[in-house]
């Protein structure tokens, strides 16, 4: 799965954004290089491309470039990775002295990396076509991570604000107790921070420049900020998949079945009443047979089976009901 659709999302986002320059063009790059794929994101942070290729692209477009390369990726693209990361990761010193990279930004809104190098003594040519990435891979793997890191950088200042405001209160009580300081060049003001964000503020922005606000690179710190703010927030998604897995795997808990259970009763009790309409039904049909007059209960039995009693056939009724 790697190999064929790109490294996967959370692979590419806990690479850096490295500053790079190529064509004379400051960028920021993050790349990632598998056995026979990879996939190139660039910004200068007015636009974000990309290019994610897999075995079958790379051996279309390797012989569309070089004609005579007969050989398979796995043969040269070892190759392409040692001449390119280089350039992708901020290096200046290259393996092969002869490489060379451009880049063009076309009318298009894409951008192509051109690159030439040599392999096994003949020329080897390689094009990067990037495209605009999607908006969903420019919030995931920049826009996110950058929010994170500026929430964490707010809280890091007002924890640092109400440390200063217990160390101003801690060198207040040395001095109503007789410390005194030994060199008076050590003493600072009382750290009020509202003055102090107004005072930085009307400072550092003047001396602001516009080349400085479109500055690309991540320092030291930055970059351990931007590795540890990703990291969470895989660990956290592992661990809410997990608990999500699990609940789905655990059967629902068993409700009763009120519907079966009111039907039932329903049902007992509509044939309850039934049998008790039946009930009388037959008494009041007993009733009737004991008021008849005695002559016609004194009938005579015969053997033809027209001058059966009535009796008979309603006992036979009465039997079937309670069937």
């Amino acid at each position: 799965m790697m190999e064929a659709s790109g490294a996967p999302t959370e692979v590419l986002l806990q690479l850096p954004w490295l500053p790079v320059s190529i064509g004379g063009c400051q960028l920021l790059a993050k790349s990632w290089f598998g056995e026979t794929a990879y996939h190139v994101l660039l910004t200068d942070t007015h636009c974000v491309w990309e290019e994610r290729m897999d075995s079958a692209a790379i051996q279309k477009r390797a012989q569309e470039l070089n004609r005579r390369l007969r050989a398979p990726v796995k043969a040269f693209f070892s190759h392409l990775c040692e001449v390119v990361q280089p350039c992708l990761s901020g290096s200046d010193g290259r393996p092969d002295g002869e490489a060379q990279i451009s880049l063009t930004r076309q009318e298009d809104g894409n951008m192509s990396l051109k690159l030439k190098s040599e392999l096994a003594g003949l020329p080897f040519y390689w094009e990067f076509h990037c495209t605009p990435a999607p908006v969903t891979v420019v919030c995931v793997q920049l826009v996110r991570p950058l929010l994170a890191m500026s929430h964490l950088l707010q809280r890091q200042v007002e924890q640092l604000g109400g440390l200063l405001v217990r160390k101003d209160a801690e060198i207040q009580d040395y001095r109503e107790n007789g410390a005194s300081l030994s060199r008076e060049r050590l003493q600072t003001d009382v750290f009020e921070e509202k003055t102090y964000r107004e005072d930085f503020m009307s400072k550092a922005l003047p001396l602001l420049r516009p080349e400085q606000q479109d500055a690309l690179g991540l320092d030291t710190d930055l970059q351990r900020l931007y590795a540890a703010v990703v990291a969470h927030g895989n660990t956290r998604k592992r661990k809410l998949s997990e608990e999500r897995s699990v609940e789905e795997d655990q059967p629902p808990p068993e409700e009763p079945d009120l519907t079966s259970s009111l039907g039932g009763s329903i049902g007992s009790e509509a044939g309850e009443d039934r049998e008790q309409r039946q009930i009388r039904d037959v008494d009041a049909a007993g009733a009737k047979m004991a008021d008849r007059p005695a002559v016609q209960q004194s009938l005579p039995l015969t053997s033809e089976p027209t001058e059966r009693p009535s009796s008979k056939p309603k006992k036979k009724k009465v039997v079937g009901l309670f069937r």
